[in-house]
């Protein structure tokens, strides 16, 4: 029997692990499973292991206020050097592109464990965007004894880097965990009474879309957005509110200071508006239900570009580049930067033309079709 154990820490990463832990606990005569967090996102992790039912065997909860990225990495690697003496795996599963996936398959590198990379292949090619993620997921790919990618071309990318390990194109596992929200929502109409209210307790009434009342959801969070990017975003967002009284704007606000103080700095400190809500942060499953309702998403996120088309919702991504250039290739995506005028444009496109929207809300979803797990545990078997 092989032993498999799960790395993961952000709220993103257990989105997509989630549903790969499950996975290996159906298959308990092949694989003994154990699953180890990191706590690099506390509160917003703690959520999502709630709503998959995982439980975490081990907890390093290595996050303490005021740490750079170089604390958290250096206590990862110590956290999981120890995990690593106590446990030894057969293989380690990380994620994506986080410093909780890099530092955790370097200490497993420094073990002699082998290591999969899930979600392995996307590239930018420019180490500072996003950053730190392109280089984070550029050091694991490296590293990496089994690559599982989303898609033909995050393997193509690992082919031409002459990848170590070996690579099997799987689809994303977000996929696999969107599948899993959406039919708890769909079969069970007491947890979609549940999500809403807790949305209105967030401050959004989603009974405010009837009719076929549009709705605007917006997220924003990168780092290399701060600053000057992040007024001329939050700008835009503010003058098409005023644009369109009768479409609703909904931004779940991130808890960084550096997302919160240019909102304020644009819409001054009382954010009441008549059809824009800043509410605050969301859980995985209402996130998923309100993005179910959404007529567009605004996002700098990277598993959005993903999830967002799978429900059939076009997604316009305030990034200058992106590791995910299938969604563009598909039409399900647009790059609009931190640009003032193309987010404008772009959004009253999609507002206003509706054979422009039905070109991209009914574009092939290029990320997968739910089986990336199963497709991901029949190679470690």
């Amino acid at each position: 029997m092989k032993k498999i154990m799960l790395v993961f820490g952000t709220r993103p990463e257990a989105i997509k692990m989630c549903p790969l832990v499950k996975e290996f606990q159906k298959r308990a005569d092949e694989f003994e499973t154990i699953v180890c967090v990191t706590g690099q996102h506390r509160e917003m992790l703690d959520q999502v292991l709630k709503i998959f039912e995982v439980t975490p065997d081990i907890d390093l909860n290595i996050m303490k206020q005021g740490q750079d990225l170089t604390d958290v990495t250096v206590r990862i690697l110590n956290g999981m050097r120890d995990v690593f003496k106590e446990c030894r795996p057969d293989v380690v599963l990380v994620h994506g592109d986080t410093t909780t996936s890099t530092a955790a398959a370097l200490a497993a590198f420094y073990a002699q464990i082998p290591v999969g990379h899930v979600e392995a292949g996307l590239r930018t090619h420019n180490i500072y965007s996003p950053w730190p993620e392109e280089m984070n997921r550029q050091v694991t790919g490296r590293i990496a004894t089994y690559n599982f990618s989303p898609t033909p071309l995050s393997e193509k990318n690992l082919i031409e880097e002459k990848a170590v390990g070996k690579i099997y194109v799987t689809g994303n596992t977000v996929i696999d965990a969107l599948h899993y929200v959406v039919n708890k929502l769909k079969s069970d109409e007491v947890i979609a009474k549940e999500q809403d209210a807790v949305l209105l307790n967030a401050g959004y009434d989603v009974t405010r879309l009837a009719d076929g009342k549009k709705l605007v959801l917006i997220t924003g969070h990168r780092r290399e957005n701060f600053g000057d990017g992040f007024i001329r975003m939050v700008t835009a967002m503010k003058d098409l509110s005023e644009k369109y009284p009768e479409v609703d704007f909904v931004y779940p606000m991130h808890l960084n200071p550096n997302v919160r103080k240019p909102i304020h700095e644009v819409f001054g400190e009382d954010l009441t508006r008549p059809n824009f809500f800043f509410i605050e942060p969301l859980q995985y499953l209402e996130f998923v239900h309100l993005m179910s309702k959404a007529t567009i998403v605004l996002t700098d996120s990277g598993g959005i570009q993903e999830e967002a088309p799978g429900l059939g919702k076009p997604v316009l991504v305030m990034r200058d580049t992106t590791e995910r250039p299938e969604a563009l290739e598909s039409g399900t995506v647009h790059l609009v930067g931190t640009d003032y005028d193309k987010i404008m444009n772009e959004v009253s496109t999609l507002l206003e033309d509706a054979e422009a929207y039905a070109k991209m809300s009914q574009a092939v979803n290029p990320y997968g079709d739910g089986l990336a797990c199963p497709r991901i545990a029949d190679v470690l078997r």
